[in-house]
C-alpha cells in the first residue's frame, strides 16, 4: 500500500486497477447474469473515467489499507475464471467486443510497466536501497562506440498508423509532414556524457535551461538525474539490482524532457520532433530486433547493444513535441473515449519503448507521453541537430 509520492500507485493497487477495467468492460455489459465481486471495487481501482462514477482521489491510494493483497488476488482470480468462461462460449464475437479485449491486454502491459516504476521508486526511496532482483548476467559495458549521427533528407512523410493491426487511437490520422535535412544519434545519451554536463555546471546555469524547467530545478534544488546519489565523494545510483558505483558507459536514465532539453542547448543540438524520430526509426531500424532490451531479457537496466540504434528498448525517448491529436483525431464514444484524447495537455511525447516494456506492445508509431517534470519513468535522451 505504499505510496511516497502521487505519482507513484499502491502495487497491489495496479493488480486491482486492470482487474478492474475487464469487470467494468467487459463482463458486467456482455456476459448473462455477471454478478460483480465487490460493489466498492468500482469506486476503489476506477482511476480516471468520469462515465463510469465517483473514484478514490489518486493522492489518496496509499491509504488503502482494505483490501487486503489476498484480497486482491481473489479478485483477480474470480474475474479471470468469468472472462475464460465467457470467451470460452463466445460465438461470432462481434469486432467491437474483440477490440475491447485487445485493448484490456493492452492496457495491462502499460500497467505491467507501471508497476516496475513504482517498485523502483519505492525500493529506491527505501533508506535500506533493497534489491528487487539479482541481475542474472553481466553485461559488459566497458567501452561504447563514439556518438554517431544518422542522417535523413528533408522531404515529405507519412506520420501516423492507419494499419489494421491493434494501435491505440492517439496513433490514428496518417498524414503528410514535411520535414527538412536533420540528424539523430546513432545512440542514447551516456552517464558519463551526462556527467561531463553536471560537472560543467549545467545545473547551476540558467542558460541551458527552458524557463519552466529553471524553475523546476530551484524550486526542487535537483542537481543530478533521479537515484544518483554522491557517497564518499563517488557517483552511485540506485537500479532494480540495488545500489551500485555509476556505470558510465550506460544509458542515462529517469532524466526529465526539462534534463533532457538542457542538456541538449549544452551540447549545441536539440531534442527530434516526435515525426523526426518516427521516421528515423522506420528508416534506420524497420521491425523489431531480437536483441533489443525489452522486458523480456529481464536485465531490467538500459545498456548498449552493438549494430543496434536503441530507437526500441532500453528507455523511452524525449521527444520536444507537444502531445497534441494528429489531424483526423476524433475519441470514441464513452468510457473508452477517455483513455488517451482527453490528456492532450501539458505533456510531452516520447518513443521507443523501455526494458520494462513487452516485445510485442511497442511500434515505430506508438505514442507515450508524460508530463515534462517526471523522472520516474524510465527515460532517456536522444539528440538530434540540423543540417545546413
Amino acid at each position: 500500500m505504499v505510496q511516497p509520492i502521487i505519482d507513484v500507485s499502491p502495487p497491489k493497487w495496479h493488480l486491482g486497477h486492470t482487474t478492474w477495467f475487464f469487470e467494468t468492460f467487459i463482463l458486467a455489459p456482455n456476459k448473462v447474469n455477471y454478478r460483480v465481486f465487490d460493489k466498492t471495487y468500482g469506486y476503489v481501482f476506477n482511476s480516471y473515467y468520469e462515465t463510469v462514477g465517483n473514484r478514490v482521489l489518486r493522492t489518496d491510494r496509499g491509504n488503502l489499507t482494505r483490501p487486503s493483497v489476498e484480497d486482491i488476488f481473489k479478485y483477480r482470480r474470480y474475474v479471470d475464471e468469468h472472462l475464460l468462461e465467457f470467451l470460452d462460449k463466445l460465438d461470432n464475437c462481434p469486432q467491437k467486443l474483440l477490440n475491447l479485449i485487445e485493448l484490456g491486454l493492452q492496457h495491462e502491459q502499460q500497467h505491467q510497466e507501471l508497476l516496475l516504476y513504482d517498485i523502483k521508486y519505492i525500493l529506491g526511496h527505501n533508506p535500506l536501497f533493497p534489491i528487487y532482483k539479482q541481475a542474472t548476467k553481466h553485461i559488459d559495458i566497458s567501452e561504447i562506440n563514439p556518438q554517431q549521427f544518422l542522417e535523413v533528407n528533408s522531404g515529405n512523410y507519412q506520420i501516423g498508423n492507419n494499419s489494421c493491426e491493434f494501435h491505440f487511437d492517439n496513433e490514428e490520422g496518417e498524414h503528410t509532414i514535411y520535414l527538412h535535412d536533420y540528424a539523430i544519434s546513432d545512440r542514447l545519451v551516456s552517464n558519463g556524457e551526462y556527467l561531463e554536463f553536471m560537472e560543467s555546471g549545467g545545473y547551476q546555469s540558467f542558460q541551458h535551461w527552458l524557463s519552466d524547467g529553471w524553475a523546476w530545478v530551484k524550486e526542487n534544488k535537483k542537481e543530478s538525474p533521479l537515484y544518483w546519489h554522491k557517497i564518499d565523494g563517488k557517483w552511485n545510483y540506485y537500479t532494480l539490482n540495488g545500489l551500485k558505483e555509476l556505470e558510465l558507459n550506460e544509458p542515462v536514465a529517469h532524466i526529465s524532457m526539462y534534463e533532457a532539453d538542457a542538456y541538449a542547448r549544452w551540447k549545441g543540438m536539440r531534442l527530434p520532433t516526435e515525426y523526426e524520430w518516427e521516421i528515423a526509426c522506420k528508416k534506420h531500424q524497420p521491425g523489431q530486433l531480437e536483441n533489443s532490451n525489452f522486458v523480456e531479457k529481464e536485465h531490467l537496466k538500459p545498456y548498449y547493444t552493438l549494430n543496434n540504434y536503441q530507437f526500441y528498448g532500453d528507455l523511452w525517448e524525449w521527444t520536444n513535441s507537444a502531445y497534441l491529436p494528429y489531424p483526423y483525431f476524433k475519441a470514441s464514444s464513452g468510457a473508452i473515449g477517455e483513455y488517451n484524447g482527453k490528456f492532450m495537455i501539458n505533456q510531452m511525447v516520447l518513443r521507443g519503448g523501455s526494458y520494462a516494456t513487452p516485445k510485442n506492445h511497442i511500434r515505430a508509431t506508438y505514442r507515450n507521453f508524460f508530463s515534462p517534470h517526471l523522472q520516474w519513468l524510465f527515460s532517456g535522451i536522444r539528440l538530434a541537430k540540423h543540417l545546413t
